[in-house]
C-alpha cells in the first residue's frame, strides 16, 4: 500500500498507446516492452476488446503509462465501438506505437492512423513485428523498426526509440511555483465534508502542496471554517490564498481584499489545460435558457455521493445564478464526446487526466462552436469573484 500512495500520479505520467491491426502482435509487443504480462495474448483475432491501461516505470523514459488497445480492423456492431475507442484513446496519448505484421506490411487502415498521427502531431514510431518470420530484414528501414516479441529481437531498440520520442519537453510546467518567491506563505483553504477522502487529501491539493514546498514556501492548510482564525494567527499576511472552488462564496469574504484569492481548479486549469478559453467560456452561463442542454462532464469515474458538486451542486448554482432550467447531461472518466452537442460544457478540473487529454476535449468543444468552462472558473463567476481569483493571471483577466 504504501508504495502504491507514493507512485507518480496517472495524470502525471507520459501516456504512450499502442495500436495496430488484430493479430499483428500488438499485446505480444506490449508484453515484450513492459517485460509484463499487461496485455492477454492469442490466437484468436480480437483478444483485446477494450483498451487496457496500466501505470509503470519504463526504463529508459521513466513513470508511464501503457495503454494497448483493440485492433483497428475489428468487424461488426461491436467491433466497430472497440475501434472507436482504440481511435479515442490518441485524445489522451502522448506518444504511440503502430505495430504491424512484418509479413503482411501497412495496410489502408495502418495508413490512416499514420495520416491521423501526423495531423494531430503525435510522435510514433511503426514496429515491424514477428520480424523473426522473414527471410531476411530489409536493408533500408526508412526508420522503421524491425522487431519479434517471441525472441525479443528489437524491443530494446524500441524501448530506445520510444525514450526518444516521448521524452518531456524542456518547459517546466509548475501549479503554483512560479508565482511565489522563496519564504512566501500560501494559505490551502481544503473543507472537510461528506465528499472529502477519509484520511487522504485530494491529488490537486497533494500537487499543489509539494509544489509550494520546492519553491522554498511554507503551505498553511486550513478548512473554510478555521480561516479567520487562521489568517489572525499569522505574522504577515500571507502571499495567497488557494481555496476549494466550493468554499469560494464564504472564502473570498473572510480573505482581506489586498491578499491573493485563487483557486485549486483555476490552477490546474493553467496547469493542464487552457484558462483562458475557460474563463471565455464562462460568458456563456449569463446565456442560457430553460431547456437549452449543458454537458457537465468529469475526467474520473467516483462513486457520486448526496451533494455530488457535479450532479447536485453545479446545477443548483447555475439554475440559482441564471434564473433558468437547463436540461443537464452528464459524462464521467473516458466518455467525453468527439462533437459536444450543448449550448455550455461544464468540466471538472481534471486532475485524473493528462495535459494532452485536458486540452484535447477543450479543442473538441471550441472546435464544435460549444464554449467550455471548468467547475473553478464557473463557480467564481456565478459568486461574482472571478477577476478577483484571476488575479495571479493579469493577461487572462484582461478577458473579462
Amino acid at each position: 500500500m504504501g508504495a502504491e500512495l507514493n507512485q507518480t500520479p496517472s495524470g502525471e505520467r507520459l501516456h504512450i498507446g499502442f495500436f495496430g491491426m488484430r493479430n499483428a502482435g500488438k499485446s505480444s509487443v506490449v508484453n515484450a516492452v513492459t517485460g509484463q504480462n499487461l496485455a492477454v495474448v492469442s490466437d484468436v483475432k480480437g483478444t483485446t476488446t477494450d483498451p487496457v491501461k496500466k501505470a509503470m516505470e519504463l526504463l529508459p523514459l521513466g513513470p508511464v503509462v501503457i495503454i494497448d488497445t483493440p485492433g483497428l480492423d475489428d468487424e461488426g456492431t461491436l467491433g466497430a465501438l472497440r475501434v472507436e475507442k482504440a481511435r479515442g484513446i490518441l485524445s489522451e496519448a502522448d506518444a504511440a506505437v503502430l505495430v504491424v505484421d512484418a509479413a503482411v506490411g501497412l495496410g489502408d487502415e495502418d495508413r490512416a492512423l499514420l495520416a491521423l498521427l501526423d495531423e494531430r502531431k503525435i510522435p510514433h514510431l511503426v514496429a515491424m513485428n514477428k520480424a523473426d518470420l522473414l527471410d531476411a530484414v530489409p536493408a533500408d528501414t526508412d526508420g522503421t523498426l524491425y522487431v519479434s516479441a517471441k525472441t525479443g529481437a528489437g524491443i530494446r531498440e524500441l524501448k530506445e526509440a520510444l525514450a526518444r520520442i516521448a521524452k518531456p519537453g524542456t518547459e517546466e510546467r509548475h501549479v503554483i511555483a512560479d508565482l511565489l518567491t522563496p519564504g512566501d506563505t500560501v494559505v490551502l483553504v481544503i473543507p472537510i465534508d461528506a465528499a472529502a477522502p477519509k484520511g487522504r487529501l485530494i491529488l490537486p491539493q497533494q500537487q499543489t502542496i509539494r509544489d509550494i514546498l520546492e519553491a522554498g514556501c511554507a503551505a498553511v492548510c486550513c478548512r473554510d471554517t478555521e480561516l479567520a482564525g487562521t489568517l489572525t494567527s499569522l505574522a504577515k499576511p500571507p502571499r495567497m490564498v488557494v481555496t476549494d472552488s466550493q468554499a469560494f462564496g464564504r472564502v473570498s469574504k473572510i480573505v482581506p481584499r489586498d491578499v491573493t484569492l485563487t483557486s485549486f481548479s483555476i490552477l490546474f486549469a493553467r496547469y493542464k489545460g487552457d484558462l483562458a478559453e475557460l474563463v471565455k467560456g464562462a460568458a456563456a452561463l449569463s446565456k442560457l435558457e430553460d431547456g437549452d442542454p449543458v454537458l457537465i462532464s468529469e475526467g474520473c469515474s467516483h462513486h457520486r455521493q448526496c451533494g455530488d458538486i457535479g450532479t447536485e451542486k453545479i446545477p443548483a448554482w447555475v439554475r440559482s445564478f441564471t434564473g433558468k432550467n437547463p436540461d443537464f447531461r452528464f459524462t464521467s472518466g473516458g466518455e467525453f464526446p468527439e462533437h459536444p452537442d450543448a449550448k455550455l460544457v461544464i468540466h471538472c478540473g481534471g486532475c485524473m487526466l493528462n495535459e494532452r487529454e485536458m486540452k484535447s476535449r477543450i479543442e473538441r468543444a471550441v472546435s464544435a462552436g460549444v464554449p467550455i468552462v471548468n467547475y473553478g472558473v464557473a463557480i467564481a463567476h456565478i459568486h461574482g469573484i472571478l477577476k478577483r481569483s484571476l488575479e495571479p493571471f493579469p493577461d487572462v483577466a484582461a478577458l473579462l
